[in-house]
């Protein structure tokens, strides 16, 4: 079957290569390889009032074989009827088990080749585990409620009856009606013309309105979504549109106007072109749980990203990759989950790349790279399964507890050493649209990448056969380090050394204030500043300084003083990062600040870290904090924080 990939490397993997390819999902209920599934067209109503989303789903497929049953994915979800081609059948949901869900049968035999609409009549319930749903005052401008969905990785058979698997992809089409202003992943229908750059003015917030989307491009369960609240919209590009609350809607559209054109055009260059005709922003509410969901044709992304300084805009750029890497080409399972994130973290860093030079792809690379060393680090004993970057779900495990930045910056790092070992981007650049070409609109599985690495790169087998296969894919811990380009990270480390020094001397505030000015990071960029307050902290990992020694709480309150802007900054990066090394020093006094802030954000990259943070030294305000807040958190989020809690 892997006929390209070489004999020296088939031994290594032959452990691990599965009876066919693209592998079979482990972390669905339903059997979707016996159908052909063509399209999915959903009608739904949207009730603030009992925060349920009701109506149907119609499958459109053709089984590929003779079968007895059709069985989709559920979870907490009340299905009322079910029909095959306008016939009612009778249909039975199965036991729970955790984390899949119960699988819902449908009693219809069906022949090979037979078409077959499947139509499923259902409701949301209040377990619904993809749809949050906001009070008014849990929103930014505390006038209307809000709701938005969220369904990676396994969250969409809560939303809707599915084949809840990356392996199937199929196109959408949307009929959503709802008090408030709407948007889906695809693009808006209106008096005959289909485009998602209508816009949504502000409009009378009392009469339910019916909203058309459509989605051409088969698209996997994951990336079903739906918004619903106070929406308006301002432009942020030829192509593009920025969505938020009224009240927010100027700095989005200011933090992202500059930029998102010059990505997407600079991708083009990298791949191929945009096919997705728009290329749209929602900026959600604080309580939404990551960086960016990469929805097509609407990114939801996080309010931490509107800092006023555009400094977090790379967030955008990788958000945008996934129109390639991730929704137009899809890892099979969540096993394989490195093909969509480390080569959509590759694709973002050769577009910063591109536009502001090779240093600062570098420099991305490198802060990258901290994140997997501490992302590892925390795993503690779990590292052993989870640091991997080809999974083992096949147990049952939630997918959500394998996510971590190891399939991204893991990932990532294997195709920047495939693109050194082959000679550099002039020769590995090649590749990469023949990658997607080939695997557009389909999903696939790592032994498919490495066969057609080795397929399309035949004449460099040597070069390709020095890489340590076994060791990258399957290997737990950290990867051969690659070198980067230090340029713009060391005059961080050499403050960062300065300050260190400081720490292990008897030096005076007044010495301090002598040696350091605010002078000293007014050039730096976020990222730089985050560099800086990294290697602080990670110092009391090695034993390079002892912050939270009398003379280690001195250094940090003078820093304090001196660098001001840390405690005033706006950009969510910068102080987590400066969150992390008060409380290194313990220095109490800053607790209660990182708890109010644990309060400001929904993003899990910071909540759940903080969290783990603030238990570290002060248990009681930890869970104090989190009875506070935890009813404005996600639900996926308020569950990982329970469990990083013991809860």
């Amino acid at each position: 079957m892997f006929s390209h990939i070489s004999p020296k490397i088939a031994e290594v993997v032959v452990a691990h290569l599965p009876a066919a390819s693209p592998e079979i999902d482990p972390s669905t209920n339903s059997n979707y390889l016996s159908f052909d599934i063509q399209h999915t067209a959903f009608d739904w109503d949207v009730s603030f009032t009992t925060k349920t989303l009701s109506g149907s789903v119609t499958h459109t497929l053709a089984a590929k074989t003779a079968v007895n049953s059709i069985r989709l994915d559920t979870s907490y979800l009340n299905v009322t009827a079910v029909s095959v081609n306008g016939a009612t059948v009778p249909f039975t949901i199965g036991a729970r088990t955790e984390p899949l869900g119960a699988p819902l049968t449908v009693q219809y035999a069906a022949q090979p080749a037979e078409k077959l609409s499947l139509r499923l009549e259902y409701a949301t319930t209040a377990e619904c585990t993809a749809l949050q749903w906001l009070e008014p005052e849990q929103t930014d401008g505390g006038e209307f409620p809000y709701l938005f969905s969220q369904c990676q990785a396994i969250h969409a058979r809560s939303l809707f009856p599915c084949f809840d698997t990356p392996a199937v992809k199929v196109p959408l089409s949307y009929k959503i009606v709802s008090p408030y202003p709407v948007l889906a992943s695809g693009l808006r229908v209106e008096a005959g013309l289909t485009s998602s750059t209508l816009e949504l003015a502000a409009v009378a917030k009392s009469e339910s309105s019916v909203y058309h989307f459509n989605q051409p491009i088969p698209v996997p369960s994951y990336l079903v979504a739906i918004s619903s609240g106070d929406l308006v919209s301002a432009t942020i590009g030829p192509r593009s549109l920025v969505y938020s609350e009224p009240s927010t809607i100027s700095s989005c559209q200011h933090e992202f106007c500059a930029d998102t054109e010059s990505f997407i055009s600079t991708a083009e260059k990298l791949i191929f072109p945009y096919e997705w005709s728009q290329y749209n922003i929602l900026v959600l509410v604080s309580s939404f749980p990551y960086g960016g969901m990469e929805n097509p044709n609407i990114t939801f992304a996080t309010p931490t990203l509107i800092s006023g300084d555009r400094q977090n805009v790379d967030v955008i750029a990788h958000e945008l990759a996934h129109s390639w890497s991730g929704n137009l080409v899809t890892n099979a399972s969540w096993e394989h989950f490195w093909l969509n994130e480390g080569w959509t973290v590759y694709i973002e860093r050769r577009i910063v790349g591109a536009i502001h030079g090779e240093a600062h792809r570098h420099f991305s690379a490198i802060i990258g790279w901290e994140a997997l060393v501490n992302s590892i680090k925390s795993m503690g004993v779990s590292a052993n399964r989870f640091s991997t970057m080809v999974q083992d779900l096949k147990d049952g495990t939630d997918p959500d507890d394998s996510f971590s930045s190891v399939p991204y910056e893991k990932g990532f790092n294997l195709l920047y050493h495939i693109e050194t070992v082959l000679g550099g981007p002039q020769v590995f650049d090649a590749f990469i649209p023949h990658y997607f070409n080939k695997f557009s609109k389909k999903s696939l599985d790592t032994y498919e990448f490495l066969d057609t690495l080795y397929e399309f790169f035949a004449d460099k087998r040597d070069l390709l056969d020095t890489i340590d296969w076994n060791t990258w894919l399957y290997g737990a811990g950290l990867p051969p380090k690659p070198k980067f380009d230090t340029t713009l990270v060391d005059q961080c480390y050499a403050l960062a050394d300065r300050w260190t020094a400081a720490a292990n001397s008897a030096k005076t505030e007044a010495q301090l204030r002598e040696e350091f000015s605010p002078e000293d990071i007014t050039e730096f960029s976020a990222n730089q500043n985050v560099v800086f307050l990294d290697t602080l902290s990670s110092q009391q990992a090695t034993g390079a300084a002892d912050w939270a020694s009398v003379q280690g709480q001195l250094v940090l309150r003078t820093l304090s003083g001196i660098y001001s802007e840390y405690a005033v900054s706006k950009n969510a990066e910068v102080v987590f990062r400066y969150s992390r090394l008060a409380v290194t020093g313990k220095l109490s006094e800053y607790y209660p600040t990182l708890a109010n802030w644990l309060g400001t954000v929904g993003r899990m990259k910071f909540v759940r870290p903080g969290f783990s943070l603030l238990n570290s030294v002060d248990r009681e305000l930890a869970l104090k904090t989190f009875a506070k807040f935890e009813g404005g958190y996600h639900p996926i989020c308020k569950g990982m924080v329970k469990k990083d809690l013991g809860l």
